[in-house]
């Protein structure tokens, strides 16, 4: 056998890629090893969200390309999103560089890997696979499915549609299938994937909907979660709360990116709602499904921000309440419109001193949301131990560490909670 290493970089929808890369070159006798200085068949696999990101690629393709002196048969591949939207010559940038492909590009691997010259494969038309190769997915708890590659919302400062192309929904049958058989192989969670995944099934014949989709996995029988990442706050509609709420196998979590609590900035941003309307939503779904979590995405120091419209940000998260937020420093990236608007570009002190300031609000959100659980009995799911400490996850996506030498990872355990802090509950098996 040889031995294949994979660096992934960025989302979800990343980490799922490399998955199936794993699985596709098991076909063709690699083996995943977790180091990389035994490996034949390195690739690093690519996020294009922040310039710090790129970076991290090329340094890690910079050291690699050292080990290939002392071993002239290693292979190197670059894939993913900078893969995707760069319009440079990467074989030329890095000799030691063997293959380039794109995020549309993964199911051809078994053809790019017979190839014996130096390739650069990267698809720019959106296409929906062919679904040809089986899955092998690697022993865990938790399962992806990608249900809807791409977005077409063309939000100022993302790089998104150029890396993943238009919105491709995948046919519900396949993905049906494929939570049947992640079932059948003993995961316990399954997560359906998509950059906007509440607009599942608008390009698909029948107009299938992610609420009709949650629906139909919900009957599969057997002791399992279903979780969905990521919403577009406009996209979720009645229909999909109401399943939400009504479904037992479905968290009540959701992940509504906001960007900014500023109206004015939103437009700026392209994002299709204002502050009241993301608001209207939040109370919409805390008025109708008993102890959700609603999580969000925030960027600071977006090209023209005030002092005054950033307060806006942190005033959102206070006046919702939202229970934890991932935040980021605006970072111009290629293609995108926000990157030409230089002359109202914000200083990065200013921008790092906001990122702080946003920081604290969301530990305190955090510390908030996690206390309101203390006392009460909730069903967690465990997804690692250190000996007797086990650590687990609730359907409503809170971390739980708690004592048993009696389980295993696995299982499904109800926990009294005890007491909470910034990062995690702490309880008492019942």
């Amino acid at each position: 056998m040889k031995h294949v290493y994979i660096e992934t970089l960025g989302c979800q929808m990343n980490k799922s890629d490399t998955e199936r890369i794993y699985s596709i070159l098991s076909y063709f006798d690699y083996e995943k090893t977790e180091d990389p200085k035994n490996a034949d068949f390195l690739i690093v696999n690519t996020c294009s969200i922040r310039q710090l990101s790129e970076e991290k690629a090329f340094s890690r393709l910079g050291v690699w390309g050292k080990w290939k002196k002392d071993k002239p048969n290693l292979k190197i591949a670059l894939c993913g999103c900078l893969a995707q939207h760069t319009d440079e010559d990467l074989l030329k940038r890095f000799p030691y560089l063997d293959l380039v492909f794109g995020t549309q590009n993964i199911y051809e691997l078994p053809k790019l890997l017979k190839e014996e010259k130096r390739i650069m494969a990267v698809r720019k038309k959106d296409y929906v696979p062919e679904e040809n190769v089986g899955f092998k997915r690697e022993k865990s708890v938790n399962a992806w499915i990608p249900i809807i590659e791409g977005c077409n919302n063309f939000c100022t400062y993302c790089i998104v549609p150029f890396t993943r192309g238009r919105e491709r929904s995948r046919a519900p049958e396949i993905i049906i299938n494929e939570a049947k058989q992640i079932i059948k192989e003993g995961f316990k969670e399954i997560t359906l994937l998509g950059q906007n995944v509440d607009s599942y099934g608008k390009d698909l014949k029948d107009k299938p909907t992610l609420a009709c989709l949650l629906r139909e996995i919900n009957k599969l029988e057997g002791k399992f979660r279903i979780r969905f990442v990521t919403s577009y706050p406009t996209d979720i509609t009645d229909e999909l709360i109401e399943t939400v709420k009504n479904s037992d196998k479905v968290c009540k979590y959701f992940h509504i990116p906001a960007q900014s609590g500023n109206s004015e900035i939103l437009k700026k941003m392209n994002r299709k709602y204002t502050r009241e309307q993301y608001a209207d939503i939040v109370r919409k779904i805390r008025r109708e499904i008993e102890d959700v979590t609603i999580t969000s995405d925030f960027i600071v120091g977006f090209p023209s921000e005030t002092e005054e419209q950033f307060q806006d940000t942190l005033s959102l998260i206070d006046e919702y309440e939202l229970d934890y937020s991932n935040i980021a420093s605006y970072s111009p990236r290629p293609h995108t419109v926000a990157a030409k608007m230089t002359k109202d570009f914000i200083d990065e002190k200013i921008k790092d001193a906001r990122f702080q300031k946003l920081n604290d609000k969301v530990k305190e959100m955090h510390l908030k949301s996690n206390k309101k659980f203390v006392g009460k009995s909730m069903e967690v799911l465990i997804e690692d131990n250190k000996g007797d400490v086990m650590k687990g996850r609730t359907g409503n996506n809170k971390i739980v560490h708690f004592k048993s030498d009696k389980h295993k990872i696995g299982d499904f355990v109800t926990v009294k909670i005890e007491s909470a802090s910034t990062w995690h509950l702490r309880g008492k098996i019942e």
